[in-house]
């Protein structure tokens, strides 16, 4: 879930690993880790990257598809 989320929401912000190791001060490796699921970033790396996607951490950690109906992430009160 997480790793996917973070996939998404990079992709959807037309982000690039090393842009997001910028924003959160971490290596891109890092952030490669994460996205591959070998590693989950601690909790303050987790909430600056909520707030980089403006998502909840809630949204960024358990979001599914499936959930609701297939939309994407829910950025704010609007679905994206």
């Amino acid at each position: 879930m997480f790793k996917d989320n973070l996939v998404q929401m990079r992709k959807m912000k037309q982000m690039t690993q090393e842009d997001i190791a910028e924003k959160v001060g971490v290596t891109r490796q890092a952030v490669a880790k994460w996205e591959a699921g070998e590693t989950i970033p601690d909790l303050e790396k987790c909430r600056c990257l909520a707030e980089v996607f403006g998502v909840s951490l809630d949204d960024l950690a358990n979001f599914e598809p499936k959930d609701n109906m297939g939309l994407s992430v829910r950025q704010g009160k609007h679905l994206i």
